[in-house]
């Protein structure tokens, strides 16, 4: 018998879709309340996942998707500062 993997599926909060873990972007909130954007997926926090399209976080800003997903409200600076972190990382 051959046991097959299992793929980690995650939804994003921008699109609503679920992809495979590895094909999306995390981003994290720490202990301390920081938001920032996690590349490895594996430092300690509460993440929530997007797509690594510009539209995802657009939308996922209109929609308060991070907000709902974190349970706080997150001021403009944060998303201006994840922003220019997603565009760092050369999305589409």
């Amino acid at each position: 018998m051959s046991t097959t993997k299992k793929v980690p599926l995650r939804k994003c909060i921008g699109c609503g879709e679920m992809k495979d873990k590895r094909e999306m972007m995390r981003v994290l909130k720490t202990t301390d309340n920081e938001i920032t954007i996690d590349i490895t997926g594996k430092k300690n926090g509460r993440g929530a996942y997007l797509c690594y399209r510009q539209e995802c976080l657009e939308q996922a800003m209109k929609s308060r998707g991070l907000e709902r997903s974190f349970k706080m409200s997150i001021d403009k600076e944060v998303y201006e500062k994840l922003k220019k972190e997603f565009d760092a990382l050369g999305t589409k």
